[in-house]
């Protein structure tokens, strides 16, 4: 059994996906299970039993045995989110239990982190440990989780084998339930299909012009094959970051977009929404060094590449990974 929390979720269900393509279908599908929108992500894929969040370690007690890891991806995404006893139950002292129980039962851990952990870059963007302390979030979602992180690392007892990652900007298949928090990708192809035009978020910062704001964008399918790797690879337990290595602007993303569609680009600018202003990340860009010295090395799929992928494949014909 291979249990995946969070398993009707954006990036889970793409990594069933993925599970089922390689062999392996007796899976063990943790989540609420309460947004009819993300059902179905989960519609064809082989899935051995559901399993509500909340009876998870009762049933985890239970059945532990047959366990041979455990990919917790569940955790509440919302960056927008300021319910800080929410977010510390779930991404915090969920998290803490599925560790915990990891080390009871012998169970291999991946789960997932965030680069928003990384706050304004003031640090720079490389998975090293020894900066953990000085990271500044800009957001209670990122400060949950480097909460998590540097727990993790505290603790004298840890799974024999884990590692966090780290998720620069995904994009994909299986995001139609996000709302907001979708990737720009698919705000896009919206917005071009009901307008033609696109609208991104004006720059507030004077070292950046409109449009030229940069993150490093990373497809969902890379994603899910790094979580594969680590699952097969089972050493050299830690944190890595999980992006291209490579920053793109928003400009690129949204032309890329256009480009897909066979239209031709028409982008404008609003500002950006005061909620969320000041906690704007201007720039990441994931150091991929410390994952490709451990073995991997899959080439990380191209902007325009992974853009075209997901709008002709998924996008345009409404289907899921």
């Amino acid at each position: 059994m291979i249990v995946v929390t969070g398993a009707a979720g954006f990036i889970a269900s793409c990594l069933v996906s993925k599970l089922n393509s390689e062999g392996f279908n007796d899976i063990i599908a943790v989540d609420k299970f309460d947004v009819p929108d993300k059902d179905r992500n989960l519609v064809g894929k082989s899935i051995s039993q559901k399993v509500n969040r909340d009876d998870f370690f009762t049933w985890l007690s239970g059945n532990a045995r047959h366990v041979e890891f455990i990919f917790h991806l569940g955790a509440r995404t919302d960056t927008a989110e300021f319910d800080y006893e929410l977010l510390n139950k779930l991404n915090l002292d969920y998290s803490k239990k599925i560790w915990r129980a990891c080390i009871d039962h012998q169970i291999p851990l991946v789960y997932a982190s965030s680069a928003a952990t990384y706050g304004g870059g003031e640090e720079g963007y490389d998975d090293d440990h020894s900066k953990l302390e000085r990271l500044k979030p800009l957001n209670p979602y990122g400060v949950s989780k480097n909460e998590f992180d540097k727990w993790a690392l505290a603790q004298q007892e840890k799974p024999f084998f884990w590692a966090g990652l780290k998720f620069f900007n995904v994009y994909g298949p299986n995001e139609y339930h996000k709302g907001r928090m979708a990737s720009v990708v698919l705000h896009a192809y919206k917005q071009i299909q009901k307008t033609g035009k696109m609208k991104l978020f004006r720059s507030h910062n004077p070292n950046f012009k409109d449009g030229e704001q940069l993150r490093d964008f990373i497809f969902v399918k890379d994603v899910v094959e790094v979580c594969y790797f680590l699952m097969n690879h089972r050493s050299d337990s830690a944190i890595y970051n999980l992006g291209s290595g490579k920053a793109r602007t928003f400009f690129d993303l949204v032309s890329a977009t256009f480009k897909a569609l066979d239209k031709k680009a028409d982008i404008g600018f609003i500002d950006t929404p005061e909620d969320i202003r000041d906690k704007y990340q201007y720039y990441t860009e994931a150091n991929m060094s410390k994952l490709k010295a451990i073995g991997y090395t899959r080439p990380f799929t191209g902007l325009e590449a992974g853009v075209e992928d997901y709008v002709k494949n998924y996008l345009i014909d409404n289907k899921t990974f």
